[in-house]
């Protein structure tokens, strides 16, 4: 009898090619981040009722997304811009990055000026990838663990990371291989294409904050919001053919002053009898709302809806303090004041995520969580599991929120400082620092040493202050607030006549 030899078949899988098909079995992710929009600059009613602005402004695709997926009434980030992208950025709270205020060029500070006290020297120059920048924190941005987890990472829009010749300045140097129009500057010249969007071709110098990367669309009767939501989605094109997961961060720079019009939407609301300033600003958040539902189109023609994650974020409080012009280009009522506050209106922001086959359509998230969070929750999105950084973490995250299977918010204090002068005046806008524990908020005035006790969930407008009727509370909080700040080591201010520091909130 002849004895065959028995081998049995093996196929070897490349490595690689296991590698990318679990790379192909990530979700897409979109962060959409608009500039300066309040809590209430939407038809989509984020409080427990419908307000008069809601009724008043049109967001048909902020509803739309909603019905996908889940609102947060308890959204927050900081009260200024660059403190809440270097925290989304980065997942460090503010207190702890030092990136307290809006910066722009290098080594120059933006704080205002006051007799009693001194701002201290903040990283006025943001964030970068390397280390010994001065006035920098340095860090391993979510954009790169992404990138080096496999995916496509698109950046478009505002960055506002770091100072003017500095690496933080370009997103480049943070972990996006894409950039569209991001660069250094926090706000913009121009809205109008017909503008060059503030660049000069007169041979005079464009502003610093003129909107770069976008020549192409100079001379051209287009608004910038529209500009950036075709290249996005040219960008978008480019990622389906590289087979890779994509992370697009859409930056918006609406709805940031100035306050010009877009012409797709203003007549509507000067014909409901708006004044010229809140109906150029309503057409600002309606053309945003535009952008939003061109993507969510996109993602639907082209079989990308159940595959993608979009998460819906604002920055910041919308405008509601006194400028040079005196004019008030939004009010966040119930909440108290705007940007620039550390009342609920500074900081308070509409918040929404959609995430196919995971969150339940049409629900509603009353739970506190913050700006950093975002950070562990996206690589959380993205099946990250491991990944090292050079800054510590300070955000969790809010997948289980999402998915309802744990609550992160449950006893959790959340932090604010902003040791500086931001300039405009109004309610709760000045140095200080805060804490929200449960239902309760306390608010520190570095300058005066003035504290305040609002109920939340009570007093949502923060109109009774009750820090004298609950000293107990008051002192509580205190010692929490001052605890954290020593801890991550955060700054605070001086006073000009003896050059010594503010006391902590413990220590008054």
């Amino acid at each position: 009898m002849k004895w065959k030899s028995i081998v049995p078949l093996i196929v070897f899988v490349p490595l690689t090619s296991l590698a990318q098909k679990k790379v192909q079995d990530r979700p897409n992710i979109i962060l959409f981040l608009v500039d300066d929009m309040g809590w209430q600059d939407t038809s989509l009613p984020f409080w427990t009722e419908k307000t008069p602005w809601n009724d008043l402004y049109e967001t048909p695709n902020m509803e739309r997304l909603a019905s996908q997926g889940m609102m947060f009434t308890q959204a927050y980030a900081c009260s200024v811009s660059s403190p809440s992208r270097v925290s989304l950025l980065t997942g460090m709270n503010a207190a702890r990055h030092r990136v307290t205020n809006w910066t722009l060029e290098k080594n120059k500070t933006n704080d205002g000026k006051s007799s009693i006290i001194q701002p201290p020297e903040w990283n006025i120059n943001g964030i970068c990838q390397i280390p010994d920048i001065e006035h920098t924190y340095q860090v391993t941005s979510l954009a790169q663990v992404l990138k080096d987890n496999g995916y496509h990472t698109i950046h478009c829009g505002k960055a506002h990371f770091g100072a003017i010749d500095t690496p933080g300045e370009s997103p480049y140097h943070l972990g996006f291989e894409v950039n569209i129009a991001g660069h250094a500057g926090g706000g913009l010249a121009s809205y109008l294409g017909s503008e060059n969007f503030g660049n000069k071709t007169n041979g005079q110098e464009s502003p610093l904050q003129a909107i770069p990367g976008l020549d192409k669309y100079w001379g051209q009767d287009i608004f910038v919001t529209e500009a950036l939501t075709l290249e996005a989605k040219k960008e978008l094109n480019h990622a389906q053919r590289l087979e890779q997961p994509f992370f697009l961060y859409m930056a918006h720079y609406a709805i940031h002053i100035p306050i010009q019009k877009d012409m797709r939407f203003y007549p509507k609301y000067a014909n409901k009898g708006m004044n010229e300033v809140e109906a150029a600003y309503a057409s600002l958040i309606e053309g945003m709302d535009k952008s939003l539902g061109d993507l969510m189109d996109y993602l639907e023609a082209n079989n990308l809806s159940d595959n993608t994650i979009i998460l819906f974020m604002s920055d910041n409080g919308g405008l509601a303090a006194t400028t040079r012009s005196g004019k008030l280009h939004t009010q966040n009522s119930p909440l108290n004041s705007g940007k620039g506050s550390a009342y609920e209106g500074g900081m308070r922001e509409p918040m929404i995520v959609s995430w196919p086959g995971k969150v339940k359509a049409g629900s509603k998230c009353n739970e506190y969580l913050i700006i950093e969070d975002f950070y562990p929750s996206i690589l959380e999105m993205a099946k990250v599991k491991s990944y090292k950084t050079i800054q510590p973490i300070d955000g969790k995250s809010f997948v289980p929120l999402l998915t309802e299977s744990g609550n992160p918010s449950k006893g959790r204090k959340l932090y604010w400082n902003f040791p500086n002068i931001w300039g405009p005046s109004g309610p709760g806008i000045g140095a200080t620092c805060s804490i929200r524990d449960g239902d309760w908020k306390l608010i520190y005035y570095y300058e005066s040493g003035k504290k305040e006790l609002f109920n939340i969930s009570e007093d949502i407008g923060e109109v009774n202050d009750l820090s004298e009727k609950h000293a107990d509370i008051v002192k509580s909080l205190s010692k929490d607030l001052g605890k954290h700040l020593r801890s991550v080591d955060a700054q605070r201010p001086s006073f000009i006549a003896t050059g010594k520091p503010t006391p902590w909130p413990d220590e008054i």
